[in-house]
């Protein structure tokens, strides 16, 4: 199958909003993960005087992430999907978080502007058609020194990732995803994941994109090798790819 992008993509996601924070809760520290790649973003003070931008948040679980471990920052969650964020505004929010409707590669024209101290993009980048566009357009977002933090499904490079992500999504989530009537998204973020960088080929995007201080984690569990966050620090004028 072709990887669903855009329009196609935002639409399957609607469909499967019903049903997505049910799937999501049977994955064994799904949660735990998100909060434990928030924290990796270092922000000081509960993140009181910042703001911070939770890039692709779905139905919220990573805004419920970023609530977590900075409670005192401004919060703008994106996502393209209308399905999956209004599943995440029916949810009971902090006044300090704010929605907004709007593709990644469109934010300006959705009216986010920046400087923010911190993105936090989770299960973003693979589901975008132009990363290399939507990293530089976070970059010019973030303040000096802003940060960045990727949490995403890229597989270490190793065989067995590869095969336990395999076994994983045709032994369990596609015969359920399918019998929800999803079929078609979940055959998606799996090929999504086996079709996109590895975990050290996306920091050597990031690296090209303008950041510094760019660091691979794994994530415990049954996702090591799958699962990583990406930290990285929006580089100095001197210090950016291409300066001068």
């Amino acid at each position: 199958m072709t990887l669903l992008r855009d329009a196609d993509l935002a639409a399957a996601f609607d469909h499967a909003a019903r049903s997505y924070d049910t799937l999501v809760a049977a994955n064994p520290g799904y949660h735990t993960h998100l909060r434990r790649s928030a924290r990796r973003l270092g922000l000081a003070d509960g993140g009181r005087g910042l703001r911070v931008l939770d890039l692709g948040c779905g139905t919220g679980a990573s805004t419920a992430a970023l609530t977590a471990v900075v409670p005192h920052a401004r919060i703008t969650a994106v996502d393209a999907s209308a399905g999956m964020l209004q599943r995440a505004t029916d949810k009971p929010w902090p006044r300090n978080v704010t929605f907004v409707h709007a593709p990644a590669e469109r934010l300006t024209q959705a009216g986010i502007g920046g400087a923010y101290d911190a993105v936090f993009a989770a299960y973003l980048f693979r589901n975008v058609a132009q990363p290399d566009s939507v990293l530089t357009a976070v970059h010019d977002l973030l303040a000096p020194h802003g940060r960045l933090a990727v949490h995403e499904y890229t597989l270490s490079g190793r065989t067995v990732d590869r095969a336990v992500w395999t076994a994983v999504c045709r032994g369990l989530v596609l015969p359920v995803a399918t019998a929800l009537g999803d079929g078609q998204l979940y055959r998606h973020l799996w090929r999504s994941v086996v079709e996109f960088d590895t975990a050290d080929a996306f920091a050597a995007r990031v690296r090209a994109a303008g950041f510094d201080r760019v660091r691979v984690l794994p994530l415990p569990g049954w996702q090591t090798g799958i699962t990583h966050t990406v930290i990285a620090q929006r580089a100095t004028p001197d210090t950016r790819t291409g300066s001068r």
